[in-house]
C-alpha cells in the first residue's frame, strides 16, 4: 500500500511538474511567436512606410522639377510675349500707315473677289452665248433654206413690183407739188417770227427799265427804314431821359418831404408831456418808445414819433449810455441769429425771417447811416469761412436767398412798404382813419411812409454778392469732390475689359456691361448732394442750377479725357462709359425735372462721342451722316480727333473710311488757318448762371410774420424787440 501510495504521489507530482513545464513551454513559445509576429509586422510596416516615403520624396522632386520647368517656360513665354508686345506697340504707333495699308489690302481683296466673280459670270455667260450661237446657226441654216424657196418666189413677184413702182412714181410727183406749197407757207411763218422777236426785244428793254426803277425804289425804302430806326432810337433815348428826370424829381420831392419833417420835428427838450400831440392823448395807457428813436451815434436823425412821454430830468449822458447798451444787445441778437442754426419752419428759413423782422423793427431800412447791414454781412462771411462746408453753405444759401427775396419784393412794392386794409392790435387801432395805413411786411409796428435809403440798397447789393459767393463756393467744392471720381470712371477696369471681350464674338447683339463701383460712387455723391440741399430747404431753383452745372462739369471732364487719352477711345471703354451714362439718366429721371432741370442735355457731347465709339460699321458712314445724325453737337475737329484715335479692342473692326478722314483733314486745315484757337477741348463755364431778377421770379413769396421768435429772445428783456409770442 505504501508503495502504491508513494508511486501515486510521485506520479501525481511528476504529472503536475510535467503539466507546469508544458504550460511554461507553451507560454514561452507563444510569447516568442508573438514577438516574431510583431517584429514581422513592424518590419513590413517599416518597409511600407519607407516605400511611401521614398515615393513621396521622388514625387516631390518630380513636382518641384516640373513646377520649375513650367516657371522657366512661363518666363520664357513672357519674355517672348513682351518682345512681341513691344513689336506690336511699335507697329501700333505707326497706326496711320498700317491702317492705310490694311485698307488698301482690303480694297485689293474686294477688287480681286469682284474680279473673280466677274470672271465666273463671264465664263457662265460665254458658255450660254456659245449655246445660243449654235442654236442661232441652226436657225440661220433653216432660214437660208426658206430664203432659197422665197427667192424662187421673188422672181415671180418682181414683175408685180415693177407695176407697183410705176404707180408710186406718179404719187411722188403729186407729193412734190404739195411740198413746194408747204415751203412757201414756211417762209411766211419765218417772216412772222422775226416780227415777234423784235417785239420781244422791245418788251425786254421795258422790263429792264422797270427793274432799275424798282431797285431805286428799294434803295429809297431802305434809307427811309434807317431813318425810322434812328428816329425810334432817339425816341427811346428821350423816354429814358424823361424817366430819369421823373426819378430825380421824385427823389427831390422825397428829400424835400424829409427836410420838412426834420424842420417840423420837435427838439429833445420839448419831448415832455406838454408837447405831445393831442391825437395821442385820446388813448390811455403807457406806450412803449419806438426803437426808431433810439439812434446810434453812426446814424443821422430820421423822422420818428414819440408815443410815450419821457421822464423829466433824463440826462443826455444816461441817454447815450442806454442807446449804446441797446445797440450792444441788438448786435448780440444778430450774432446769435447768424451763428446759431435756427432751422426751418414749414420750409421757411427762421434766421432770415427773424433778421428781416429785427431790421424792420429797428428802422434800419429808413436810416441814412447804419452799421447793422455791415455787421450782418461781415458775420455771414465769418460763419461761411469758419463753419463746416457741407452743412453751412447750403444752410446760408437758403437763408441769404430768402432774405434777398424779402428785400427785393418789398423794395419793389413802394419802397419796402405795402398798404393794408386790415389791422390788428393797438398799433392798428392807432392808425385807423380815412387815409390808408402803411406797414412793413412781417412787422406789427406801423411806420411812416418813407423810401429805402442808400444803405438799404447797398445792403441788397452786398447780399446778392453773398448769395453768388456761396453758390460759387458750393459749386467749386462739388467739382473738387467729383474730379477724382471722374478720373476713375473714364476708363473701364482691366477685369471688366477682359470680361467684355469674351461676352460674344459677333459685332451684333452686344450686351451692356454693368457699371462698376466708380459709377456707383458718383451716384452716391449725387444722392448725398441732393440730400444736403433738400435737407437745408434750398430752393429748387438753386438745386436745379447746381445740378446742371455739375453735369456740365461731368460732360467737360469726360469728353476732354476721351480726346486726350488714346486708351479711352476704344469700343469696350465706350460701352463702359455708356452704361455709366445710363445710370446717370436713371438718377436724373428719379430726381425729376424740378431739381435736375436740363442736366441730361448737358451731357450731349460725351453721349454723342460714346455713341460714335460703340456704333458698328463706321466705314459705311459718310461725313454728313456723322455730323447730322450721330454727332450734331461735335465739331469736325473733335470728330476727326476721335476717329483717328479710335481702335476696337473687342472685335477688331475699323474706324471711318480713308475718304471721310481725308475730308475731315481738309476741313481742319482750313479752320486752323482761319481760326485763332485750334483747341478741340471744352472750356468750363465759371460764371454765375442767374441774376437777382431770376431769383426773385423763381423763389416763392415768404411771409416772415408766421415765424415765431426763438427762445433766446427771452434772455434780453431790456431790448426793444418785435412783440410776438416766443417759441
Amino acid at each position: 500500500m505504501q508503495k502504491y501510495a508513494k508511486c501515486w504521489l510521485l506520479r501525481h507530482k511528476y504529472m503536475q511538474l510535467r503539466a507546469a513545464s508544458l504550460l511554461v513551454q507553451s507560454c514561452i513559445r507563444g510569447f516568442l511567436s508573438r514577438q516574431k509576429f510583431l517584429y514581422w509586422k513592424e518590419h513590413t510596416a517599416a518597409t511600407v512606410i519607407q516605400a511611401h516615403w521614398r515615393m513621396f520624396k521622388v514625387r516631390s522632386i518630380y513636382h518641384n522639377r516640373q513646377s520649375r520647368i513650367i516657371k522657366i517656360q512661363c518666363l520664357w513665354r513672357q519674355k517672348l510675349a513682351k518682345r512681341e508686345f513691344r513689336r506690336l506697340k511699335k507697329e501700333a504707333n505707326e497706326a496711320g500707315a498700317l491702317r492705310l495699308a490694311k485698307s488698301k489690302l482690303e480694297k485689293q481683296v474686294e477688287d480681286l473677289t469682284w474680279r473673280w466673280q466677274l470672271e465666273k459670270k463671264l465664263r457662265v455667260s460665254s458658255e450660254e452665248a456659245k449655246l445660243l450661237e449654235i442654236s442661232k446657226l441652226q436657225k440661220i441654216v433653216e432660214s437660208l433654206k426658206l430664203e432659197l424657196d422665197a427667192a424662187k418666189l421673188a422672181t415671180v413677184n418682181e414683175c408685180n413690183k415693177n407695176i407697183l413702182l410705176e404707180r408710186q412714181i406718179e404719187l411722188s410727183a403729186k407729193e412734190k407739188s404739195a411740198s413746194e406749197k408747204e415751203i412757201i407757207s414756211f417762209t411766211e411763218l419765218k417772216s412772222e417770227s422775226t416780227l415777234l422777236k423784235s417785239s420781244l426785244n422791245a418788251l425786254e428793254e421795258k422790263n429792264s427799265s422797270l427793274e432799275q426803277e424798282l431797285a431805286k425804289a428799294k434803295e429809297d425804302g431802305s434809307k427811309t427804314l434807317v431813318k425810322l430806326d434812328q428816329v425810334e432810337k432817339t425816341c427811346l433815348q428821350l423816354q429814358q431821359d424823361l424817366q430819369s428826370m421823373q426819378e430825380k424829381f421824385l427823389n427831390l420831392e422825397n428829400e424835400n418831404h424829409i427836410l420838412r419833417q426834420k424842420a417840423l420835428n420837435p427838439s429833445p427838450r420839448s419831448n415832455r408831456p406838454g408837447f405831445v400831440k393831442p391825437f395821442f392823448d385820446k388813448f390811455s395807457g403807457a406806450l412803449v418808445l419806438s426803437s426808431a428813436d433810439q439812434k446810434s451815434p453812426y446814424e443821422s436823425p430820421t423822422p420818428s414819433k414819440f408815443i410815450a412821454p419821457l421822464s423829466q430830468g433824463f440826462s443826455d449822458s444816461r441817454r447815450t449810455k442806454s442807446l449804446a447798451e441797446n445797440h450792444q444787445v441788438s448786435f448780440e441778437i444778430l450774432s446769435r441769429c447768424i451763428k446759431e442754426n435756427l432751422g426751418f419752419k414749414d420750409g421757411k428759413p427762421v434766421a432770415a425771417c427773424v433778421i428781416y423782422r429785427c431790421l424792420l423793427h429797428w428802422h434800419a431800412f429808413e436810416s441814412e447811416r447804419t452799421v447793422y447791414f455791415d455787421y450782418v454781412i461781415e458775420s455771414i462771411n465769418n460763419v461761411i469761412k469758419e463753419g463746416n462746408e457741407d452743412a453751412t453753405f447750403p444752410y446760408w444759401l437758403s437763408n441769404a436767398s430768402a432774405l434777398l427775396c424779402l428785400l427785393q419784393r418789398n423794395q419793389r412794392s413802394n419802397g419796402f412798404l405795402t398798404t393794408s386794409s386790415q389791422r390788428s392790435g393797438l398799433n392798428g387801432r392807432l392808425m385807423q382813419g380815412s387815409k390808408p395805413s402803411f406797414k412793413y411786411l412781417g412787422s406789427d409796428d406801423v411806420l411812416s411812409h418813407m423810401e429805402a435809403k442808400y444803405p438799404a440798397l447797398l445792403f441788397k447789393q452786398q447780399l446778392t454778392a453773398c448769395v453768388e459767393k456761396i453758390f460759387g463756393l458750393i459749386r467749386d467744392n462739388l467739382k473738387k469732390e467729383i474730379s477724382p471720381l471722374l478720373g476713375q470712371c473714364i476708363q473701364a477696369p482691366k477685369n471688366q475689359r477682359v470680361h467684355g471681350g469674351k461676352l460674344s464674338r459677333a459685332p451684333s447683339g452686344v450686351p451692356q456691361q454693368s457699371p462698376s463701383s466708380e459709377w456707383d460712387s458718383i451716384i452716391k455723391f449725387l444722392d448725398s448732394l441732393m440730400g444736403r440741399l433738400r435737407g437745408n430747404h434750398v430752393p429748387s431753383f438753386f438745386i436745379r442750377k447746381l445740378t446742371t452745372q455739375v453735369f456740365s462739369f461731368i460732360n467737360i471732364q469726360l469728353f476732354n479725357s476721351l480726346l486726350l487719352r488714346r486708351e479711352c477711345c476704344t469700343f469696350t471703354n465706350g460701352e463702359y462709359v455708356k452704361s455709366g451714362l445710363a445710370e446717370l439718366e436713371k438718377w436724373i429721371v428719379n430726381a425729376t425735372e424740378e431739381f435736375a432741370g436740363t442736366s441730361w442735355h448737358e451731357l450731349n457731347y460725351i453721349r454723342q462721342a460714346v455713341g460714335f465709339l460703340v456704333i458698328h460699321q463706321k466705314r459705311k458712314k459718310s461725313l454728313d451722316e456723322i455730323k447730322q445724325d450721330l454727332c450734331p453737337k461735335l465739331t469736325v475737329r473733335q470728330i476727326y480727333r476721335i476717329s483717328t484715335m479710335y481702335w476696337d479692342d473687342k472685335y477688331g473692326t475699323q474706324s471711318v473710311s480713308a475718304e471721310v478722314v481725308a475730308q475731315m483733314r481738309e476741313i481742319v486745315n482750313k479752320d486752323s488757318q482761319s481760326l485763332s484757337s485750334n483747341s478741340f477741348l471744352l472750356d468750363d463755364d465759371l460764371s454765375i448762371p442767374f441774376s437777382t431778377e431770376d431769383v426773385y421770379m423763381a423763389i416763392p413769396a415768404i411771409d416772415p410774420s408766421d415765424i415765431e421768435l426763438p427762445e433766446f429772445f427771452s434772455d434780453y428783456p431790456s431790448a426793444k424787440l418785435p412783440r410776438q409770442t416766443l417759441k
